[in-house]
């Protein structure tokens, strides 16, 4: 579905990504772990058009998209779901899923996402600036489903939930790519991605340092040592 080749890129002259290759195939997850400032989110942001400054190759399918602007990324099949500013607070629920584009049964499919995410059907007229952070970020994981993407980029879903969301919010990730979903995920928790990931990279100065399935990755002693900590 994804092919990273020889990516790099970075804001005005400075590079954050150094030379990236990765592979990633219909229905698989992919955990991309890494200390801070390693440039997981910058790579997230190259995979789906908003990096202003890239060389190498971005394939979606075979066809080569690294020119493609971020608008007809996510019309390719390219969904998104960022760490912050991920939702319209002035706009309903409800709206903020019938703002996408692109999507031909659209009532059916705001129907199914609310199916999907139930606490969001309970509020689908509420603002979603009224939101918590967990309701929020299922808001943005709902949205970023409207268009039934093949890959979704997910950059740190985890991010400020308590912990029975978080593990609510990695249930969710699983059940996604039994549908065939190919899930490409920039996570802080590395292990507990990782322990539902099929394989692993981990970034260290914008380049993979060290990659595999995800059970070697947890068994690695020193991957566990420099990068994946104890949650």
């Amino acid at each position: 579905m994804l092919t990273i080749e020889t990516l790099a890129g970075g804001y005005g002259e400075v590079n954050i990504l150094n030379g990236i290759d990765l592979t990633l195939s219909a229905g698989e997850i992919l955990t991309v772990a890494g200390t801070n400032g390693a440039g997981k989110s910058t790579l997230a942001k190259a995979v789906v058009g908003l990096l202003p400054r890239v060389t190498g190759k971005v394939l979606l399918e075979g066809r080569d998209i690294t020119l493609m602007p971020a608008e007809q990324r996510a019309r390719a099949g390219i969904g998104y779901v960022p760490q912050v500013a991920n939702v319209f607070p002035s706009l309903s629920i409800h709206d903020n899923l019938a703002v996408v584009e692109g999507v031909a049964d659209k009532g059916a499919r705001i129907a199914e996402m609310m199916e999907m995410f139930p606490a969001l059907a309970e509020r689908r007229r509420s603002r979603a600036g009224s939101l918590s952070g967990g309701e929020r970020q299922q808001l943005a994981f709902a949205r970023a489903l409207m268009t039934r993407p093949g890959v979704i980029v997910l950059d740190e879903p985890t991010a400020a939930l308590s912990p029975a969301k978080v593990d609510e919010s990695f249930q969710r990730i699983a059940a996604l790519a039994k549908t065939g979903t190919a899930v490409f995920l920039i996570e802080q928790r590395a292990r507990q991605a990782l322990a539902i990931s099929h394989r692993g990279a981990i970034l260290d100065g914008g380049k993979v340092a060290l990659s595999g399935d995800a059970a070697s990755l947890l068994a690695d002693e020193r991957a566990a040592k420099l990068y994946l900590g104890h949650g």
